[in-house]
């Protein structure tokens, strides 16, 4: 007859103590894995983040005009090839999710960098619009929506020490870089043409990605995190997707992010026309990116540093009133400083819930379907970016000007915010 192997306590606070086996696999909780290989991971997710900016709104805008001239379109037809692209794009992430549990990241994010860097090289030769459509599917989904993430859910499996912190690092790596990628691929497209940039940066993300795809390790979800304070324990199986739709905190946070990319995608795209409206130059009006990638970068390191130590659903919050809190201000900026207050708000709703969100996904889920179920939500965020221009469009037709949309705007995170105050988490489930 068999017999139960031999128990040890891990103490934890104010819950008593759990018998785990002796020879448990993959428990970290009381020796974290060493500090060069954390900042390895983190410095690995926060490169391949940077590098999802072929995909990103930021990264293909330098493109936008170059693109009207060279195929002869107007904006309405290069704005709806860009839309279509978003929703198909949107519509991929579960089943990457799923891929990502059955085969992990590892594999995964390999396969993503050898497409994205063949989409690139493809879209260097297109010559009319329904190639650029092609185009903009294969880039949105394997750039924006693949790789970011792979990059992200490979973090939050494989990083059990601090991973908020480790999430918010990778996080502020990866805007500075997709904020910095406009100004270079610019440069490339003045200097020669729309052809050769595009297939730069196709052999640039072969030369980065898939090099550092080989070098992950291979990711196994952990029983155990380790925050820095206490033990947070952390099932390898936890929630399955259909438990997790069933809570509904699951539903606060993807509408937090629905809410985010909405917003900030429909306030970024027509930037220069709303701050325009309100006196700024279009200099000036450009220059607003710079206060929100600061307060983006700072909210995403602050947030990630302390969702270890606090419930998640307190980052969503913050991350809807100062979302809230942009949209009021947006008729009442004017040329100065209340336009920078304007920028350093926007930004630190941006940068909030990016801090948290993945976080809040594994300390709620588990990690055992963690790629499936981020799936899901990256999907909903993905299809509302989509809709963000096309919702302060309309209200522009409608009104002659952008700040009835921005003030009605600006009731959709107060609702998501309340929501995340009154809605319970969900149980923890064990493995």
């Amino acid at each position: 007859m068999s017999q139960d192997p031999p128990t040890r306590e891990i103490p934890l606070p104010l819950t008593g103590s759990i018998p785990l086996p002796v020879d448990t696999p993959n428990v970290s909780a009381t020796k974290p894995p060493s500090r060069l290989w954390w900042i390895l991971m983190v410095s690995a997710g926060g490169i391949l983040t940077a590098m999802t900016f072929p995909g990103q709104t930021a990264g293909l805008s330098p493109f936008t005009d170059p693109l009207l001239e060279n195929l002869a379109i107007d904006r309405t037809a290069i704005s709806l090839s860009y839309l279509i692209a978003t929703l198909a794009g949107a519509a991929t992430m579960p089943i990457l999710g799923r891929l990502m549990d059955k085969y992990g990241a590892k594999r995964t994010i390999l396969w993503i960098g050898i497409v994205l860097s063949l989409v690139l090289l493809g879209a260097s030769f297109i010559t009319e619009i329904l190639g650029l459509t092609f185009s903009y599917v294969g880039l949105r989904m394997t750039g924006q929506g693949a790789l970011s993430l792979a990059a992200t859910t490979l973090i939050a499996r494989t990083v059990t020490h601090r991973p908020g912190l480790a999430l918010g690092i990778v996080g502020a790596a990866g805007s500075a870089g997709i904020s910095l990628a406009p100004v270079a691929v610019e440069r490339v497209i003045a200097w020669s043409d729309v052809a050769t940039a595009w297939r730069l940066e196709s052999a640039l993300v072969a030369l980065v990605v898939i090099p550092i795809a080989l070098a992950l390790p291979r990711d196994r979800p952990r029983l155990t995190t380790d925050t820095g304070t206490h033990i947070v324990i952390v099932p390898e199986s936890g929630h399955t997707v259909a438990q997790a739709l069933r809570t509904g905190m699951f539903w606060v946070i993807a509408a937090a992010g629905f809410t985010v990319g909405m917003m900030s995608t429909g306030l970024s795209f027509h930037l220069i026309s709303i701050l325009g409206e309100q006196g700024l130059t279009p200099l000036e009006a450009a220059s607003n990116f710079i206060p929100q990638t600061v307060t983006a970068l700072l909210a995403t390191l602050g947030l990630g540093a302390v969702v270890d130590r606090i419930d998640p659903r307190w980052g969503v919050v913050a991350s809807m009133v100062t979302m809230a809190g942009s949209l009021i201000l947006v008729p009442f900026v004017s040329p100065g400083v209340s336009a920078i207050i304007f920028g350093l708000v926007l930004g630190a709703a941006m940068g909030a819930l990016r801090g948290v969100e993945a976080a809040a996904f594994v300390r709620y889920y588990g990690r055992g379907h963690i790629g499936s179920i981020r799936g899901i939500a990256t999907s909903i965020i993905l299809a509302s970016t989509a809709l963000g221009p096309l919702y302060f469009a309309v209200g522009h037709n409608l009104t002659g000007s952008y700040a009835l949309a921005s003030s009605l705007g600006a009731l959709l995170p107060a609702l998501v915010a309340m929501s995340a105050i009154f809605i319970k988490p969900p149980v923890s489930l064990a493995s």
